[in-house]
């Protein structure tokens, strides 16, 4: 069986840069992942049917101007601070803080120019089962607001199963907030959207928003409303259902809490996306307590790959796992403070169990 592999080569300079590189994991049987240093990004992630037709199941962007320039965080590594702050600010410790503002008045994702503007250090290394890019970035204390120096360093590991893992570890000099996640935008087919796919999240409740994204209160039983994602649901057909929440948002944009894993810290499975037109089926694991799910509800067609497709409305899915949005300021959600001496660590997966023919 052929060994897995990794390499590095320039990915293409943009605005003066010129030190951009593509690491190419590749498990030797048949699955590849494609990390640009820029971001963090997760550029493509080919993975093949059970035909053996591959395709990227990640969408992408043509070059690394679209990437660089003004898009909805395609493919990158997201931080300090996932999802929203309300109003950019928080008070951890007595000492209030604020982030600029990004996103109707509030702190989306770490702010402008969060994780995902950022140049990382990348190493790699390969096993007998897996190879790996270890991504690291030193974010000062003060950076965009937030308190504390904090190193974080982010592993992307491809095994042989086809199993593509993210390991998330962060320290900190002074008390300060994280909360990371991958904001990659998955589609299960080369054409076409994600509206005929079908999803299942392995939660009993989400958390109602207003119309500005920022949580309205506790988490609310998904039985009986168009959340209720239990058992697999067409995606299409649960977007357009009479609710006060799918009409804010345009579709799904909110965090499921994922049911406890059996033993403290494990992986479990957090949801599970299947193509109805291609034999792919996707399952995200995580340790994370939520999963964000968003349907892509204000792509515009105004982005594109580089064949040229149009990144249209609802022409992709993301499934973000990570702690629950504006968490500093809700001490009845699971906490997301990390203080010297600590260290942060999350894991989350994707797997691809059409990969295994007794799993199927």
């Amino acid at each position: 069986m052929p060994r897995p592999t990794v390499h590095h080569q320039p990915f293409g300079a943009a605005q003066g840069r010129s030190d951009v590189d593509v690491w190419t994991l590749d498990s030797g049987t048949g699955v590849q992942a494609e990390i640009l240093t820029y971001g963090g990004i997760l550029h493509s992630l080919t993975v093949p049917d059970t035909d053996g037709a591959a395709a990227s199941v990640v969408r992408s962007l043509a070059s690394l101007d679209e990437y660089m320039g003004k898009n909805p965080f395609f493919g990158a590594l997201i931080g300090r601070f996932a999802n929203r702050i309300a109003h950019g600010r928080f008070t951890l410790d007595g000492t209030a803080h604020e982030i600029p503002a990004n996103d109707r008045g509030h702190a989306l994702h770490g702010g402008p120019e969060g994780f995902h503007t950022r140049m990382w250090q990348a190493t790699g290394h390969t096993r007998d089962d897996a190879a790996a890019v270890r991504l690291t970035l030193h974010s000062p204390d003060g950076d965009m607001g937030f308190p504390g120096a904090l190193d974080v360093t982010v592993t992307y590991t491809l095994d042989t199963a086809g199993t593509l893992a993210l390991d998330y570890t962060a320290t900190t000099d002074r008390p300060t907030v994280v909360n990371f996640t991958n904001h990659a935008y998955f589609a299960l087919t080369a054409e076409g959207d994600i509206l005929d796919h079908t999803l299942q999240v392995d939660a009993d409740t989400y958390l109602p928003v207003d119309a500005e994204g920022i949580p309205q209160g506790p988490a609310a039983d998904v039985r009986g409303t168009p959340f209720d994602l239990t058992a697999p649901q067409t995606i299409g057909e649960r977007i357009v259902l009479p609710d006060e929440q799918l009409r804010m948002a345009g579709g799904f944009d909110h965090c499921w809490i994922v049911r406890a894993p059996e033993t403290p810290d494990a992986v479990r499975r957090a949801a599970r996306l299947t193509a109805r037109t291609t034999d792919r089926i996707l399952e995200v694991w995580t340790t994370e307590p939520g999963i964000q799910v968003y349907t892509a509800n204000q792509l515009d067609g105004s982005l594109a790959d580089t064949a040229g497709r149009r990144h249209e409305r609802h022409g992709a899915l993301c499934l973000e796992t990570q702690h629950l949005p504006d968490s500093p300021n809700r001490p009845d959600y699971p906490g997301t403070v990390l203080r010297p001496g600590e260290t942060a660590r999350s894991r989350t997966e994707f797997r691809f169990p059409h990969l295994d023919a007794s799993a199927r």
